[in-house]
C-alpha cells in the first residue's frame, strides 16, 4: 500500500496545484462563479476518468480506452474527493441564487456521501452476477457503433481488455487480504458468466455480436475486413483474459467467498448497512423501522389483494390463489415472439392516454429490447437504459424473454408503466430536458427516480389499464414486491434472515413467478439497500399528492402536481416536500 499511497500523493499535489490555479484565475470572480466552474471541471474530470460512460454519453474523444481501474486510482479518487469537499465548504454562499444554492447543497452531498462511505471499503468487491467485467460484452449495447472507426475503436478495447481484467483481479486480491468477500452463493453465478466467455468459439462469442449485425451504413469490403479482425482479437486477446480471470476466479476467488449473505458479516458490516439505508432513501430512517413500514405496507396490501380474491370466487387459500397464478397455462405465453409483441402492443395504448395526466413530456422516443440472452437468467424482469446525452440514442426499456412460461401476462401492463411511460422514460427524459448542472442532469436519487416509477405504477388506472382483476392483481403484486423489498433486504442486511426465508416471505406474499423471485433476492444480496428506495420514495410522492388534494379540494389540477414534481429533476424526498408545500403556499 506505500507505492499506492505515493502515487496518490503525488496526483493529489498535481489537483492541489490545479485548484491553487484556478481559485487564482477566478480571484475576480464571485464564488458562485467559482461553484459554477468547479461543477463543469468535475464533471469534466468524471468523464475523462470513465471512458465507457463518456462514449455512451456521446463524447468520443477516448472512445477506444477503458476506465483506469486500480487500487491507487481508487484511493486517488478519494483523496481527490477531500480536496473537493474542502475547496466546497470554503465558499461563501450568502449571496448565491436559490437555485445555486440548492446545487451546491446536492453537490456537496454526493462528496460527503462518498468520503463518508469509504471506510467501509466496499470497492474490494469488485464483482457482481448482474453485470460488470464479465458481461463487458454488453457495453456494445450503447456504445456508437455507426462508423468504421466507432467498430476499430471498439476492437482496440478489446485487444486492451486484459489490463482492465487485471485491474478488477488486483482488487479481488486486496478483498482476500482484507476480508471483504462478497457471498459464495452469487460469486458461482458470476464463475458461470466468465466461463461463458473463456471457454467458446471466437464465432460464437457473445463479443462477436456486435460485428455479425453491424450498422447498415457498413459497406461490404469493410464489414468483412472488421469481422476478420473481430475474431482474431477475440481469439488472441479476449478468450485469454478471460481463462486468466477464470482461473483467479475459480482456483483463489471463489474458495475466500463468506458463506454468508447480508453486508454486516463484512467488516463494520451492520453500521455500513445503516449508512446504505439513509443514503439511498434520503432519509434519517433505521433499518429496524424500514422493516416495520414493510411488514405494515405487506399487511396492508394484502388486504387489497383479498378483496380481488373474493371478486373472482376463488375457493381455496391465498397461498392458493398465488399458485393458480404461477402455474396456469391460461396467464402466459408459450413463446418468446407473443410476449414481446404485447410488451410493444401495451406501450402503444398508453401513449395517448399520457396528456390526460402531463403537461410536458419528453421530446425524445423511446424503444424495446430483450435483455441480452447472456444475462437473462440471471436478471429480474425488466429494466431501463436512458437516452444518450447527444441525442444519438433513444432511451430503452429491456424486457427478459428468457423462460416465458415464467412471465405473466397481467404483469406488462403495471412493469410497462414502470420502466418506459409515463415512469422512468418519462422522467429521466424530462431531467435530461432541463436545464441543470450536468451532474442533476445526468445523475439521479434513487429514492426520488424509483420512487417516481413506482408511483407511476399506479397512474395505469388514470391511463385506462387494469381493467381485467388479474392485471389489476398484478398492480397489487408489484406494489407488494417493493413492499416486500423493504421486509427481505433489511431482514438478510441487518437481522440474520437466510436467502430461504426471504424466498419463502415472497411466495407467501407475492404471485411472482419462483424465477422471479430467485432472482430478486439475489440482486438485493448483491446490492444492499438499494431496494429501500422504491416504497419510501413513492410513499412520499403519494402523501404529497393527497395533502395537495386535501389542501386545494376541487382546484387540485393532477397535471399541474406532477409538473411541480418533476420540473425541478430528481431531489432527496426532504427537498421535494419543502417545494411542494411551497406551492400549496402560494396556491392558497
Amino acid at each position: 500500500m506505500d507505492q499506492i499511497t505515493q502515487i496518490c500523493k503525488l496526483k493529489n499535489f498535481l489537483y492541489i496545484l490545479f485548484i491553487s490555479f484556478a481559485l487564482i484565475s477566478c480571484s475576480k470572480g464571485s464564488d458562485e462563479q467559482n461553484f459554477i466552474k468547479i461543477l463543469e471541471s468535475e464533471w469534466q474530470r468524471g468523464i475523462d476518468k470513465n471512458p465507457l460512460y463518456a462514449s455512451n454519453m456521446g463524447d468520443l474523444k477516448n472512445n477506444d480506452k477503458w476506465p483506469e481501474y486500480s487500487l491507487s486510482e481508487i484511493h486517488d479518487n478519494y483523496e481527490h474527493n477531500k480536496q473537493v469537499l474542502d475547496f466546497l465548504n470554503k465558499l461563501d454562499n450568502q449571496d448565491f441564487s436559490d437555485e445555486t444554492n440548492l446545487n451546491l447543497e446536492l453537490f456537496k452531498a454526493k462528496y460527503i456521501k462518498s468520503i463518508e462511505l469509504f471506510k467501509y471499503k466496499s470497492y474490494l468487491l469488485p464483482f457482481s452476477h448482474r453485470g460488470g467485467i464479465q458481461l463487458q460484452h454488453e457495453s456494445a449495447e450503447t456504445l456508437p457503433l455507426r462508423e468504421v472507426k466507432h467498430y476499430k475503436d471498439w476492437l482496440i478495447r478489446l485487444n486492451n481488455i486484459d489490463t482492465y481484467i487485471n485491474g478488477h483481479i488486483e482488487i479481488a486480491k486486496e478483498g482476500i487480504n482484507e476480508g471483504v468477500m462478497p457471498p459464495s452463493i452469487l460469486m458461482q453465478r458470476v464463475l458461470d458468466q466468465i466461463s461463458s466467455q473463456a471457454f467458446t468459439d471466437p464465432k460464437s462469442s457473445s463479443f462477436y455480436k456486435a460485428f455479425d449485425e453491424m450498422h447498415s451504413s457498413i459497406n461490404q469490403q469493410d464489414r468483412l475486413a472488421l469481422q476478420a479482425e473481430a475474431l482474431q482479437v477475440i481469439e488472441e486477446k479476449v478468450m485469454p483474459a478471460y481463462l486468466n480471470l477464470y482461473n483467479f476466479f475459480k482456483n483463489e476467488y471463489l474458495p475466500n467467498c463468506r458463506d454468508s449473505i447480508g453486508i454486516k458479516n463484512i467488516p463494520n458490516g451492520a453500521e455500513y448497512y445503516e449508512e446504505l439505508a439513509k443514503n439511498f432513501t434520503t432519509t434519517d430512517l433505521h433499518p429496524d423501522e424500514i422493516h416495520q413500514i414493510g411488514l405494515n405496507e405487506v399487511k396492508r396490501i394484502k388486504a387489497e389483494m383479498m378483496k380481488i380474491v373474493e371478486e373472482v370466487n376463488w375457493q381455496g387459500s391465498f397461498r392458493e390463489f398465488l399458485e393458480y397464478l404461477r402455474s396456469d397455462s391460461q396467464f402466459y405465453f408459450d413463446n418468446s415472439e407473443d410476449l414481446l409483441t404485447e410488451y410493444l402492443a401495451t406501450a402503444k395504448r398508453i401513449d395517448p392516454e399520457l396528456v390526460n395526466l402531463f403537461n410536458n413530456l419528453p421530446s425524445i422516443p423511446y424503444g424495446i429490447r430483450p435483455i441480452p440472452m447472456e444475462s437473462a437468467p440471471d436478471t429480474t424482469t425488466a429494466y431501463y437504459q436512458p437516452p444518450a446525452a447527444d441525442g444519438s440514442r433513444a432511451g430503452y426499456y429491456y424486457v427478459n424473454l428468457y423462460r416465458p412460461e415464467v412471465r405473466p401476462k397481467y404483469e406488462i401492463e403495471v412493469l410497462t408503466v414502470h420502466e418506459a411511460m409515463p415512469g422512468h422514460h418519462l422522467q429521466i427524459s424530462i431531467n435530461m430536458e432541463l436545464d441543470l448542472p450536468k451532474f442533476r442532469k445526468y445523475g439521479g436519487i434513487t429514492a426520488f427516480v424509483e420512487g417516481w416509477g413506482l408511483y407511476s405504477e399506479a397512474l395505469g388506472y388514470d391511463l385506462g389499464l387494469y381493467k381485467d382483476p388479474y392485471s389489476k392483481f398484478g398492480q397489487l403484486t408489484y406494489e407488494m414486491w417493493r413492499a416486500i423489498r423493504l421486509v427481505v433486504d433489511t431482514g438478510m442486511h441487518y437481522k440474520d434472515w437466510s436467502r430461504n426465508d426471504s424466498i419463502n416471505f415472497f411466495l407467501e406474499n407475492s404471485a411472482k413467478s419462483k424465477q422471479d423471485i430467485i432472482n430478486e433476492v439475489d440482486r438485493y444480496i448483491n446490492w444492499p439497500g438499494q431496494a429501500l428506495a422504491y416504497k419510501i420514495g413513492q410513499m412520499k410522492i403519494l402523501e404529497l399528492r393527497k395533502k395537495s388534494e386535501a389542501e386545494l379540494g376541487e382546484s387540485f389540477d393532477i397535471k399541474e402536481f406532477h409538473n411541480e414534481v418533476l420540473k425541478r429533476g430528481a431531489l432527496p424526498l426532504s427537498v421535494l416536500e419543502l417545494y411542494i408545500d411551497e406551492w400549496l403556499d402560494s396556491k392558497s
